[in-house]
């Protein structure tokens, strides 16, 4: 639709007669002019998802190593012109993905491991079509303090020995100190506690995923934590200590901590990339279909996320998906929206 203005005609050398109706003035499409709101939406379906032309209340909550990744994007995202308000809860992915498919009380759930197909059951239970997007990779960080001057690599057999039964780490290489091991590991809630049991304890258990949970359970010396800045304090705390979370706040820490190399393969983003690091893991955030739909301001910030994630993510700590992802990721918000 083009905006109408009334052309000036010019003066007739003949003047009607009395009883005539005057001419009409013929209206003429003016060039150049600005398009409306409704022509713009037209040329570009997308600028209804920019950040300043939408608003309201977004609820997050879920993963503590996804979270610092989603506070710079809601950074970014509220820069861009965002006025509405967008809360982010680092509550473990377990109790955020509980929140989002059980409760119903967010809007998206922040996760460091892969949903769980009860946990879909449990949105589809709620009327929610779970939408993945795949954000991130993670190469989980083993840890030391920087004042451990005896570990600098450990295979996944001794890492599992390390967060069971080893008492001393003489226990776990005969070479290392007669000395407790004090082991730091996030809590039961923590995705970053179920990609450990799955990749490091239950193949030292007989793969059997409840021993591997119990054997990292009932070990001595173990401090279980929802916050990684708790982890981080109680490694820097003594040479004889041990944790692990994401590369994130192992970076944000490196001057006060030792990353140790696993199966010989030292935590990069190459090796996380390429599978080489043998305990990387994907980061990712989880809406549905129907919220999508519903409210444009999470279509919106989800949108800006996957497509501007892979500027801050190095610069966060963690490592960028492949371009193959990111264009998965589009095809899933664009299937959700059924555009």
């Amino acid at each position: 639709m083009s905006f109408l203005l009334a052309a000036c005609a010019p003066a007739t050398t003949q003047a009607p007669a009395p009883t005539d109706a005057p001419p009409a003035t013929e209206a003429m499409p003016v060039t150049g002019s600005e398009p409306t709101a409704t022509e713009a939406a037209m040329e570009d379906p997308l600028a209804m998802y920019a950040p300043d032309a939408v608003s309201g209340d977004i609820v997050t909550a879920g993963s503590s190593t996804v979270f610092p990744l989603s506070e710079r994007m809601k950074q970014r995202f509220e820069e861009e012109g965002f006025s509405g308000n967008l809360t982010i809860d680092s509550i473990g992915s377990g109790a955020g993905l509980e929140r989002f498919c059980v409760a119903g009380e967010t809007d998206i759930a922040n996760a460091s491991r892969k949903i769980k197909d009860s946990e879909i059951e449990s949105c589809a239970g709620i009327g929610r079509t779970v939408a993945e997007f795949q954000v991130g990779i993670d190469a989980l960080t083993v840890v030391v303090s920087a004042e451990n001057d005896f570990a600098t690599d450990i295979t996944l057999e001794e890492l599992a020995l390390a967060f069971s039964t080893a008492t001393n780490w003489s226990d776990v290489r005969p070479e290392w100190p007669a000395e407790p091991i004090q082991r730091f590991s996030p809590g039961t809630d923590s995705g970053t506690f179920d990609f450990f049991v799955e990749a490091v304890m239950t193949p030292a258990n007989g793969d059997e995923a409840e021993a591997g949970e119990a054997a990292l359970l009932d070990a001595a010396n173990l401090q279980l934590s929802e916050d990684d800045n708790v982890l981080v304090q109680g490694v820097q705390g003594s040479p004889y200590a041990i944790g692990y979370f994401g590369y994130a706040y192992y970076q944000e820490n490196a001057s006060s901590l030792k990353a140790l190399s696993v199966n010989g393969v030292a935590p990069t983003e190459e090796t996380a990339e390429s599978g080489e690091y043998p305990i990387s893991r994907p980061l990712f955030i989880y809406s549905s279909n129907e919220i999508l739909q519903e409210k444009p301001q999470v279509s919106a910030f989800i949108y800006f996320y996957i497509t501007n994630v892979a500027d801050e993510i190095l610069d966060v700590g963690y490592f960028p998906v492949s371009e193959e992802k990111s264009q998965e990721n589009l095809d899933a918000w664009n299937a959700a929206l059924d555009m």
